[in-house]
């Protein structure tokens, strides 16, 4: 019983009576330009005159509901009013266009029939209750005469009017609360966009959460290596103290260009400078590691300059991160840098290999063993590699070495 009453008492019941009211008197103004062909061909009857005019009402309304501001409006007042969720148009398909005129007409067809029916019902609700002494009254309804009598039966007629217009409000919103979906909200093909959007923004970010995880994960890792070294020869040589705080410099500095750049994209910014690297780069990054103390053997082979730009980009951020991996996880000793560009293979490959095992002894190579770790580094670059349509592989190599070996397919240019 009490589930019955509640519409009544919903503020989004009367907020959509509301909306009903205003979509009537919007559309009052283009009546009067619906009436004049009516009013030049008076020689038609009645009913043919009256169905011209609905029928020039409605194409007038149709006209409105093709503007491309207007589905926008309608969207946001039925939010505002219906209390529903709608999310904002896309650019519908032309398959789609026909929702909004439909929803504007039933929007105004439904603001004059509650409006006239719920009017005349609150009207009459006002008007039938009678002194107990009152006299004589008429009340004139279309062509109908109501003789409202004086005593109890007026009060009963009256409320029973005023519940009838309430109810017609609650109707009225109820069936402007289910149309508001089907009519203002996304249609399948503008699903389909709205999917495609969030799958583009989401690979977007993902995409940037590997570059901010390759850059800075390196540099936090190597510039922790690089301050433990300071601080263990910071008295007995200065000079490589020094330079390994300079190396933590110029690392730092990188890392914040990078990020930068991931800010700027995550709050809809364009940064002012995208950092750019590749296997150009690639000595830098190396020299900065050997700062740190670390034995870097590299065996390059090929032109890295004829490997296109965006895999270029992609081996310096795997190789980036396969370094991290080995002065992270590592048991000392030399890395080995490998990049093959076989042309011969259209292929571009990259290793890195380390030895793997307990780090035994004290000084700075003890302390910079423990670091921890999410494990997302090694999902991140297979992950890379398998968008690039690559192989990956990492793994043990042999009882003392960890290898990571990754095979890039390119096109390389002439």
């Amino acid at each position: 019983m009490t589930r019955a009453f509640r519409p009544f008492l919903r503020g989004s019941t009367y907020s959509g009576a509301l909306l009903a009211l205003l979509g009537a008197m919007a559309s009052a103004p283009l009546l009067p330009l619906a009436v004049l062909p009516a009013l030049a061909w008076r020689s038609a009857p009645y009913g043919v005159r009256a169905g011209l005019v609905l029928l020039i009402w409605a194409a007038l309304i149709t006209a409105v509901a093709f503007v491309p501001v207007t589905r926008r409006v309608l969207t946001a007042s039925a939010r505002r009013l219906l209390k529903v969720r709608l999310p904002n148009p896309a650019s519908p398909a032309r398959s789609d266009r026909l929702r909004t005129p439909a929803w504007l007409l039933l929007h105004v067809a439904l603001g004059w029939t509650g409006t006239l029916v719920g009017g005349v019902l609150l009207l009459t609700g006002l008007a039938l209750p009678q002194p107990g002494t009152g006299g004589d009254r008429e009340i004139a309804l279309f062509d109908r005469t109501l003789r409202p009598e004086p005593g109890w039966q007026s009060w009963v007629g009256a409320v029973a009017c005023v519940l009838l217009a309430l109810l017609v409000c609650v109707a009225v919103s109820g069936a402007l609360r289910w149309l508001a979906p089907r009519l203002l909200g996304p249609s399948a093909a503008e699903r389909l966009a709205l999917a495609a959007e969030r799958e583009r923004r989401l690979a977007e970010r993902n995409r940037l959460a590997h570059e901010l995880h390759d850059s800075i994960g390196h540099t936090l890792t190597a510039a922790t290596i690089q301050a433990a070294v300071a601080g263990e020869v910071l008295a007995a040589d200065p000079v490589a103290a020094r330079s390994a705080l300079r190396s933590i410099e110029e690392s730092t500095r990188a890392a914040l260009e990078d990020l930068d750049h991931v800010l700027g994209v995550l709050r809809d910014e364009r940064a002012e400078t995208a950092p750019v690297r590749t296997l150009a780069d690639l000595p830098e990054l190396l020299g900065r590691l050997r700062h740190t103390g670390a034995v870097i053997e590299t065996d390059l082979t090929g032109d890295l300059a004829q490997v296109p730009g965006m895999l270029s980009r992609a081996a310096y951020r795997i190789l980036q991160e396969g370094l991290t991996n080995a002065l992270r996880h590592g048991a000392g000793g030399p890395i080995r840098v490998e990049v093959d560009v076989a042309a011969a293979q259209d292929g571009l490959r990259l290793g890195v290999v380390n030895r793997t095992g307990r780090r035994t002894g004290t000084g700075p190579d003890a302390d910079r063993g423990v670091f921890p770790t999410s494990g997302h580094g090694l999902r991140g670059l297979a992950e890379r590699v398998r968008l690039l349509h690559g192989e990956f592989d990492a793994g043990p190599d042999g009882t003392e070495h960890w290898r990571l070996a990754v095979r890039l397919p390119v096109r390389l240019s002439a």
